[in-house]
């Protein structure tokens, strides 16, 4: 969430920061309301004042016998019309708010400007196109030929776009769990965390996933409960409403979970296959940091994902998304995306994402300084990584001619053969 006060200073900047984004929204209705808001916050100080001073003079009217009918009448008029004027602020400053919910971060300047990802920016790419000697397969036909993913029955169980991992494809996505999150433990200083997989509205809100993002979220009928889109929205929620000590930041926390999208705005594309699923597994990375390092702390976040894919030996290069394919939270995003050579095709494997305070708003996240000021936190996120992806591009990449996956053993680093 912006700050209102930067919103009403910075007026010229946030509606450039829309334009950018290719978002179709009037800050006009927010700065009326915050005029109102703010005229009415006056007048119900000043009729506070009035009632407190007038309500100070019927002890001595009494005292001096005089009638004090027409103070108390007058008193009376000032209590309801302090009321209304009241009853009004809170219905502004509740429109208000939902109009704040909706309105997304400001871009970093060195993110690129365009209006869709087309836009977007390769900074820098790993690892060597693998020269096949034969024409490669796609995941699906690995997978089912070697009777590791069974698209149909997961159909059957659940519906279109499930997966349903068997042998030692169920036990791929249990090594690669342990894998990513013994790394960036063990490695890279995250402490492992293991969250619920429902939230509630206000955890969903203060991540920017709502209420922007509804339609996208599957939620229980009945109960304000939702399945998480990610890791993120539980992580991050750890500490809302509560305040982090500067000594005792950055932290770091990873967490294995599944993840749930309806992929709303994504219908009939990529409906075979890996690329697009309702379910998945991922391995999360969160940060809490001062608003000084979190720009360091988002390019280490990045190469802590970058490392996942280089020990898997995976070609990817990283894309920093332009203005008008940013997500609705993020200041600043980079996509790692690896190279799935039976798709022929680049595969998003991870966002890392630095949301400056914008999210810290939501959340009620502040810092204690050491001289005893509060600021909000920075948050920051990235995949570390999303695993059905990863695993087309290790089926696809270590594809043999004889139909045979070899990939990297992700214990003791030699390979195994599936």
């Amino acid at each position: 969430m912006l700050d209102l006060k930067f919103i009403r200073e910075n007026s010229n900047l946030v509606r450039e920061s829309l334009k950018n984004r290719n978002t179709n929204l009037n800050i006009d209705n927010v700065l009326d309301l915050d005029e109102k808001r703010r005229v009415l916050i006056k007048e119900v100080d000043d009729l506070r004042f009035k009632h407190n001073k007038e309500n100070k003079e019927v002890p001595g009217l009494k005292k001096r016998g005089e009638n004090i009918e027409v103070k108390l009448k007058e008193l009376k008029e000032l209590s309801n019309d302090i009321s209304s004027k009241e009853k009004l602020l809170r219905e502004i400053e509740d429109e208000l708010k939902v109009l704040l919910l909706n309105i997304p971060n400001i871009p970093h300047d060195s993110v690129p400007v365009g209006l869709d990802a087309s836009f977007n920016e390769v900074i820098r790419e790993w690892g060597e196109t693998k020269d096949f000697k034969f024409n490669p397969k796609t995941h699906i036909e690995i997978g089912e030929k070697l009777d590791i993913i069974d698209f149909s029955r997961a159909t059957k169980i659940s519906g279109s776009n499930f997966i349903l991992f068997k042998g030692l494809g169920a036990r791929l996505v249990r090594a690669l769990m342990n894998f990513m999150l013994d790394l960036h433990t063990q490695k890279h200083g995250y402490k492992e965390v293991w969250p619920p997989l429902l939230v509630n509205r206000d955890s969903m809100t203060a991540t920017g996933q709502l209420p922007k993002l509804e339609d996208d979220m599957y939620k229980l009928e009945g109960e304000d409960y939702f399945l998480i889109p990610t890791a993120e929205v539980p992580v991050t929620n750890i500490h809302r409403n509560e305040i982090l000590n500067e000594d005792d930041l950055p932290i770091y926390y990873t967490a294995y979970t599944p993840c749930f999208r309806k992929e709303a705005g994504s219908y009939g594309k990529d409906t075979k296959g890996l690329v697009r699923v309702h379910q998945f597994d991922k391995v999360e990375m969160v940060k809490f940091t001062t608003p000084e390092s979190s720009w360091d702390e988002h390019e280490k976040l990045t190469k802590d994902a970058e490392e996942v894919l280089q020990l898997l030996g995976l070609k990817y290069r990283v894309v920093v998304l332009s203005t008008g394919d940013l997500s609705f939270a993020a200041s600043k995003c980079y996509d790692l995306e690896a190279w799935a050579p039976g798709l022929e095709r680049w595969l998003e494997v991870s966002s890392c994402s630095n949301f400056t305070d914008f999210q810290a708003r939501r959340a009620n996240i502040k810092i204690r300084r050491k001289d005893g000021t509060l600021v909000y936190a920075h948050t920051l996120n990235g995949s570390g990584l999303a695993f059905a992806r990863v695993i087309i591009c290790l089926l696809e990449t270590y594809q043999q001619k004889d139909g045979f996956v070899d990939i990297p053993d992700l214990s003791i680093r030699n390979y195994n053969k599936i």
